[in-house]
């Protein structure tokens, strides 16, 4: 069978997108390759998800004729692109996707010259199918590109797509917010511990609060800050927590923790 989707790069993420791609049917086990270069992870993902794996990440440009996903860490984009530059006169032009943060499309583009690109910022809750990516498109692309790119995505959660002015932002938003919200889950638990609450209850409570509040939010389609008042009674114990939060500039960090985050994101792609 003819190969389809090429990946390059199976780390966390391109191991969460992998095994959900495979899982929904969007492309069978003989139809993908994978490129990873330690040898101890090729074994377990060729044993695991029953793909062609190979080290050499050519290979993967070469023969994957649909999509070649890449899933490395941005600092390597160069000798990736380096070592891709000498294959890129195939006949056919396989859609090619990043998920490195602050790689722009320009570099992108320059990288892969007149192939269709996708840039695109998904989050670890992807692994558990719960995830968000922003996508943006490149100058080569067209409505089929953008549906395999929707395709993709939408195996591992929800997607949007946004201007690419807009990616460093969504990076420091929701690519490193699930860190900001397993600091809040681990803060909240050790705030009940401190309270007189043991650890298991403490993480459970906390965990649940999150999740429900996050879902509650999701479906009643209300503001937070309507939620937040629906909670505070007056001269309540909600209202004091939040005034001790507002003394302490909570909302002010986790706004200064994205911004912070998407200049730094701005930085790895120069």
């Amino acid at each position: 069978m003819t190969i389809r989707f090429g990946l390059i790069g199976c780390g966390v993420m391109g191991e969460a997108l992998l095994s959900r791609l495979l899982a929904r049917g969007v492309y069978q086990p003989s139809e993908v390759i994978v490129s990873e270069p330690l040898l101890a992870r090729q074994g377990f993902l060729q044993q695991e998800y029953d793909v062609t794996v190979t080290a050499d990440n050519s290979s993967v440009f070469a023969l994957a004729s649909e999509v070649v996903f890449l899933a490395v860490k941005p600092q390597v984009f160069s000798a990736i692109a380096q070592e891709l530059a000498g294959i890129l006169e195939a006949a056919y032009s396989p859609l090619v996707i990043s998920i490195l943060a602050g790689v722009s499309l320009s570099q992108l583009e320059g990288a892969f010259p007149q192939l269709p690109i996708v840039r695109a910022m998904p989050n670890t809750p992807a692994t558990v199918g719960a995830g968000i990516t922003a996508m943006c498109l490149g100058a080569y692309t067209n409505t089929k590109h953008q549906q395999i790119a929707q395709q993709i995505f939408s195996a591992v959660g929800e997607v949007v797509e946004v201007s690419e002015i807009l990616m460093d932002a969504v990076t420091g938003l929701s690519g490193s917010g699930p860190a900001y919200v397993a600091l809040m889950v681990e803060s909240l638990a050790d705030g009940g511990v401190a309270a007189g609450l043991p650890r298991v209850i403490a993480n459970q409570l906390a965990l649940q609060t999150v999740l429900g509040t996050a879902k509650l939010l999701e479906e009643s389609k209300i503001h937070p800050a309507e939620l937040k008042d629906r909670v505070t009674s007056p001269g309540g114990t909600t209202i004091a927590g939040i005034a001790q939060l507002e003394r302490s500039g909570f909302r002010s960090a986790l706004i200064e923790a994205v911004r912070v985050a998407a200049q730094r994101s701005l930085e790895l792609g120069k």
